[in-house]
Parts: structure tokens; sequence; C-alpha cells
């Protein structure tokens, strides 16, 4: 293979695999903007399902703002694509303009090897070229010459073909990219008019959050009173764990030391005293047994790859503190997820059911425990489950409830021993 050709083979394997980078890239995104739209249409349903002339509950607030942020996302996932597509391109153009270059060079050879043929065209003039020769060595060498000069015509012959061959194809790389930059464009133009739409629904709903600062604040404050319900319980079933852990924890510590004590003659404190033992840690303790430890580790090394607990859904209302209209906070201790009427609510990964309490506000609540985790469950009706029964991921443990607004939302926690974490950052995006 010439030198030539080399290069053209680097420059190819590079730039293809350039684009197969961006072309991944580009599938993620995709989906992503697919899911985004699937969200957007999911809360618009829901809103348009309400009265639109009725006072704004803090539910609905919370999904129309959820449906504003998912429009920003989209519109910087479109940006995104675009971004990636414009990089194709700058590739794709650079690579169609060394081909030509190459092709160029290729035909230039070429031209050169047939003049060559041509001035030496009949037998003659190449016997002649080879009895001109000084000494035999010469003679076999010119021979060679010759028949490897018939070979470069067609090996040159051949790589003009299939360098037009990639040219073509990289032009045509280039007119799909272009069209899809083009409609991602007028995509993203859509998506910047429907949100210079709603800025007079949001305009309103932020006259509205001012007028009803106090009505907000009296119902985030119920809320909060809800969730410290809920988290004390969910915190005093924790712990009474805990303790029945700690409980055999030491029992199984005293047996131990009573036979040292009795195999060397010794008294159960001195045994005590030569081999004292750390107090283990909340999380070392729910991870204490065989199975218990396999769990956790299973749960941790999916963090960010678990299912969700309903099937579609939107978070309406992320983890943490959020301000509503000026003084209005809410502080969530997991995520609200809205959903579609009679969503069967499933468990995020194998354990055992820990808890099943019914609460004020939130349904019927199941707590989960997946090792030194747990997932909770609320706002849930028509359970399939009781306390001590096994799970698996994906089975169903009831039914979310749908409130008099006609909004269908669960409310989804994860607790790393006795801290609560994000919930996103573990669920699979």
């Amino acid at each position: 293979m010439s030198a030539t050709r080399v290069i053209s083979v680097v420059i190819c394997i590079f730039s293809l695999s350039i684009f197969g980078v961006n072309a991944q890239s580009s599938a993620e995104l995709q989906k992503q903007r697919e899911r985004i739209d699937r969200e957007i249409r999911q809360l618009s349903e829901s809103l348009k399902s309400t009265s639109s002339d009725r006072t704004l509950s803090l539910r609905q607030v919370n999904a129309l703002n959820a449906q504003l942020r998912l429009r920003e996302q989209k519109i910087e996932t479109i940006s995104n694509e675009i971004r990636l597509i414009n990089n194709q391109i700058s590739s794709n153009t650079r690579a169609v303009k060394e081909l030509q270059d190459q092709l160029a060079q290729l035909r230039k050879d070429y031209e050169r090897m047939i003049l060559f043929a041509y001035r030496n065209r009949n037998a003659y003039n190449k016997m002649m070229f080879i009895f001109a020769s000084r000494d035999f060595n010469q003679a076999f060498k010119r021979v060679k010459y010759l028949q490897q000069l018939n070979g470069s015509r067609k090996q040159k012959a051949s790589e003009i073909g299939e360098t037009q061959h990639e040219i073509e194809l990289k032009l045509a790389q280039l007119e799909a990219s272009r069209e899809e930059q083009a409609r991602l464009l007028a995509e993203q133009r859509s998506e910047q008019a429907e949100i210079a739409k709603e800025q007079g629904e949001e305009s309103r709903v932020l006259r509205s959050l001012t007028q009803q600062e106090e009505q907000f604040k009296q119902e985030i404050s119920r809320r909060q009173q809800e969730l410290r319900r809920l988290a004390t319980a969910i915190d005093q079933a924790i712990q009474r764990e805990l303790e029945e852990e700690r409980k055999r924890e030491e029992e199984a510590r005293l047996a131990a030391a009573r036979l040292e004590a009795a195999r060397t003659g010794r008294t159960v404190e001195e045994v005590e005293a030569a081999n004292p033992v750390a107090r283990k840690t909340d999380a070392e303790l729910l991870a204490a047994t065989p199975e218990a430890a396999r769990l956790s580790a299973d749960f941790a090394e999916n963090r960010g790859k678990l299912p969700w607990p309903v099937r579609n859904g939107v978070v309406t209302l992320g983890f943490g503190k959020h301000t509503m209209g000026r003084n209005a906070i809410q502080d969530n201790t997991g995520i609200r997820i809205q959903t579609h009427q009679d969503m069967p609510v499933t468990a995020v990964f194998d354990g055992e059911v820990s808890v099943v309490i019914p609460m004020q506000g939130l349904g019927y609540v199941v707590l989960v425990k997946h090792g030194r985790f747990y997932t909770l469950y609320g706002n849930l009706r028509s359970l399939t489950v009781k306390k001590g029964d096994k799970v698996q991921v994906g089975q169903r443990l009831g039914t979310a409830i749908t409130d008099s607004e006609g909004l269908t939302e669960v409310h989804f926690e994860l607790i790393d021993a006795t801290n609560r974490q994000n919930p996103e950052q573990w669920l699979a995006k």
C-alpha cells in the first residue's frame, strides 16, 4: 500500500471514529429529548384537566414550574444536539477537503503513469528500454519496474475510484447532517415560541403566588407537619431495627466471651478487657449478616441505575428546600412524582417490607429495607404487601392515590442507614 493510501486510510478511520462517537452522543441526546417531550405532555394533560379559572393549588403550581423547567431542559438538549452536529459538519468538511486534495494528487500520479506508458506503448520501445541496460541486474530491475508500473496503474485507478466513493459518502453525510441541523433549529424555535406563549401564564402564576402566599404558607405548613410525622415514624422504625441488631450483636459478643472465659479459666470481664470490640456504625449494623451485606453492596453498585417506582412519572418537587413566592419555603425529604391515575407503584430493588403504616395526607406508606438502605413509597392505596414480605425489583406494592384535584402523585424517599439521600441521584436517567 502506498504512503498516500496509508494516509487516506488513517484520515478516514479517524473521521469515522469521530462520527461514531458523535452519533452515539446524538442518539443519547435524542433519547433524552424524547423523554422530556413525554414528561411535558404528561404535565400539560394534568394541568388542562384542572379548571383554569379557579385558584391555583400548591400541587398545580409545582406542576407548572416543573413544566417550564422541562421546556428549558429541552432547549438546552437541542442546543447540545446542534453543537454535536456542527462538530460533525466541520469534521466531515475537513475530511472532504483532504480527500479532494488526495484525489487531485492521485490523478496527477496517474497522468504521469499514463504519459510514460504512452511513450513506451509498443513492445519495441519496451524491449529497447530493457536492452539499453548496462548489465543483467539493471535489465532485471527494468523488467520488474515495467511489471510494477502496469500494476501501479491498475492500483491508482482503483484508488481514484475508492476515493471518489469516499467523497460521495462524506458529502451524503454532510447533507444529512445539515438537514438534521435545520430540523433541530426549527424545533428549537418552536419550543422557544411555546415558552414565550406561556409567559403570560407564568406571570399569572407569579401574581397568584404573591396573592396566595398566606394560603400557600398554610398548605406548606400542613404538608411539612405531615412529612415531619412521617420522618418521625420512619426514624423510630429504623431505630427499633438498630436496637434489635445491637442487642443481637451484644448477645453474640457475650456468648463468645463466655466460651473464651470457660476455655482459658479467666473471667468474662478479663476476656472483654483483653479483646475490646469497636462499636459498629449504624450502616455496619444494618449490613451485619451476609445477606444484608450482599444487598447493601448490590444496591450501592446500582446508584444512578435504579428503576423508577412508577412506569411513567415526572418529578414535580425535588429533594431539599424550595421557595414558593417570596417567603413560603417547602422542605422535601424525598421527591414528589406526578403520574397517571391508577398507576402501580413498584419496588426499585430486592428487599424486605420493614414498615407499612397509614399516614394522614400520604395514604399508606411502605418502607422497604435493602441491607443498610431503605426506600419509602408514600401516597398509596390498594396495598399488595405487608410487613415482613420479601419483595423483588419491579414487584407491585400498591397503587398511587389520585386526589380531589385530579392529580396523582407518589412520595418517594431513599435512606442510607439513617441519612436521607436525593433519590434522583440514584434513579436511572
